[in-house]
């Protein structure tokens, strides 16, 4: 049995949306208006976008799909669409290309948001697929949200002082409880066929078999990873997959990115501050070449994707699988680290309120957790709105990441959530946990 959506009522889903959508411009204008013109339209890593382009493409997707999808209105600025094709331009060239400058990209963003504010007043949540539920809405605001994430990355690339703040976490004692948990083997209902924003790639819901396996409380923390290179895990070729050896070696990496050794001990650039790595808290800037090497080292293996959304969804008391670890409602700061609200994890072992009926901690907020599995449609996949959202990636170029990061807003993140990157990629929010086989 799978939870029941949120609520579906025309009046609560406007109401829903405008929050959502509101949320995601707010945070939109903290990231571009923290720092000058020329830090706009820099780009502060081939592997990033300029920050006004990220600017514009959010208020070009808004057009693209609210007003002239949903409400059929022709277009405001045709000529700009090639621009702002995730598609059509690599990151690495979108710098050359005749971007909107900073102001006349806010003002663009700004008066489409205007006008899809109209066009949410006046829409009638029935009708079309895209419609129906409000789901257009609520795929502009995910999409926002994950380009302010993105955004935010572009932030922690960039030279210079510290441009954001934010208060850290409430301290946490050190956790003392079960490093790992026993997930009873058995099904559970993997995916949804009804969370009314849910993407295409968490879709449908079905019946998925797993194998009693154990897997651990809190994701591996800076001090656990720490162990693992003073064992000489980066000089330990057994311990790494081919693919994962050869790219460490021919890339000179030693340790998870942003991390740098002085003086007798390890730290890290967070946010344009040079800071001692806090050791309690989730390891941060690992590939998942870094992770699956820790975890052989570990005597461990990351946990399959199928495994992961078992430890956060399913309650063996009730059968039922659940939105969040926690239940169905929606997350609270005393649930986990999301939106933002901080910049950097909570210590392992954070957020009581938000562990899973087994007692799993942080498997939402927090960190991007890397799974062991390739993304693959689920049974019965069908693309939509479009096929280049999940469909051109399905592959084993892709691992999947689960979970969330502290730079994940809630209506981008929930237990059914599906991200994906190259198992090379370390300037993501990603951390990991491992698990091993259980008893049979």
């Amino acid at each position: 049995m799978t939870a029941p959506a949120s609520p579906t009522d025309p009046e609560s889903l406007r109401e829903r949306a405008l929050d959502a959508l509101t949320t995601a411009r707010d945070r939109t204008a903290l990231l571009t208006s923290c720092v000058e013109e020329p830090e706009l339209t820099a780009q502060h890593s081939p592997l990033m976008s300029p920050l006004v382009w990220d600017l514009a493409h959010i208020g070009n997707q808004e057009e693209l799909w609210l007003l002239r999808a949903v409400a059929g209105r022709d277009a405001m600025r045709p000529e700009i669409d090639g621009l702002y094709d995730a598609f059509e331009h690599p990151r690495a060239e979108r710098p050359s290309l005749p971007l909107l400058p900073p102001a006349e990209a806010r003002q663009y963003a700004a008066e489409v948001r205007g006008r899809a504010l109209d066009v949410l007043e006046s829409t009638a949540f029935r009708g079309t697929p895209l419609t129906e539920a409000g789901f257009a809405f609520g795929m502009i605001a995910q999409h926002e949200q994950q380009h302010d994430e993105t955004m935010l990355i572009t932030h922690q690339l960039r030279k210079g002082p510290a441009a954001l703040t934010a208060p850290d976490p409430a301290p946490a004692p050190p956790f003392t409880g079960p490093a790992e948990v026993l997930v009873p083997g058995g099904p559970f209902t993997m995916g949804t066929s009804t969370e009314p924003w849910a993407l295409d790639n968490e879709r449908p819901a079905h019946r998925r078999e797993v194998a009693p396996y154990f897997i651990d409380t809190t994701p591996v923390t800076n001090a656990g990873y720490q162990a693992f290179i003073k064992d000489g895990g980066y000089d330990t070729e057994r311990w790494w997959s081919p693919e994962g050896w050869s790219h460490m070696r021919s890339h000179g990496i030693e340790a998870p990115l942003f991390w740098r050794r002085e003086g007798g001990q390890w730290l890290r650039r967070h946010f344009g501050v040079t800071e001692v790595v806090p050791p309690d808290e989730p390891v941060l800037h690992v590939s998942w070449y870094e992770a699956d090497a820790y975890a052989r080292w570990a005597g461990r293996r990351l946990p399959t994707e199928a495994e992961w959304e078992k430890a956060a969804r399913h309650d063996p008391a009730s059968g039922r699988s659940t939105r969040y670890p926690w239940g169905d409602a929606d997350p609270t700061p005393e649930h986990a680290n999301l939106g933002q609200r901080h910049l950097r994890p909570a210590p392992a072992g954070s957020y009581p309120a938000g562990a899973s009926p087994l007692g799993v901690r942080q498997l939402i907020g927090d960190v991007w957790e890397w799974t062991s599995s390739d993304l693959q449609p689920y049974p019965g996949f069908a693309a939509f709105p479009y096929k280049e959202y999940s469909e051109v990636f399905f592959g084993p170029e892709y691992k999947v990441l689960r979970g969330g990061s502290f730079a994940v807003d809630q209506v981008a993140c929930r237990g059914t959530f599906r991200n994906w990157d190259y198992p090379i990629r370390r300037q993501i929010f990603s951390g990991f946990r491992t698990a091993r086989d259980g008893a049979v």
